[in-house]
């Protein structure tokens, strides 16, 4: 199995505060996972408004089968919509996958 976790700084942009735009790639994430199969589970979390803001906004918890299964969802059309709103409101980003 392989685990990909991104996190994402946000950012305030487009008129919304970076939690508002949080709350936005929660729901868009929620047709990701409705459509890749390939995903054998996914998750999108928000940091507490009462963590320390310097913390990573968002994270996606994803699980595979296989690295090629990652590597599918990479280019599936459903994530690469996705990746397109996270362009736009991202400060930036980290990311580890790894073998559990």
């Amino acid at each position: 199995m392989i685990r990909h976790i991104v996190m994402f700084k946000l950012k305030d942009v487009n008129g919304k505060t970076e939690y508002e735009n949080a709350v936005e790639a929660k729901e868009r994430f929620e047709n990701v996972i409705a459509n890749v199969k390939v995903m054998k589970k996914g998750e999108l979390v928000i940091n507490s408004k009462d963590a320390d803001q310097t913390n990573y906004t968002i994270s996606l918890i994803c699980d595979f089968d296989s690295i090629e299964d990652l590597n599918a969802y990479q280019v599936h059309p459903a994530h690469v919509e996705f990746g397109k709103f996270i362009g736009t409101v991202k400060e930036t980003r980290a990311c580890i996958d790894f073998e559990f």
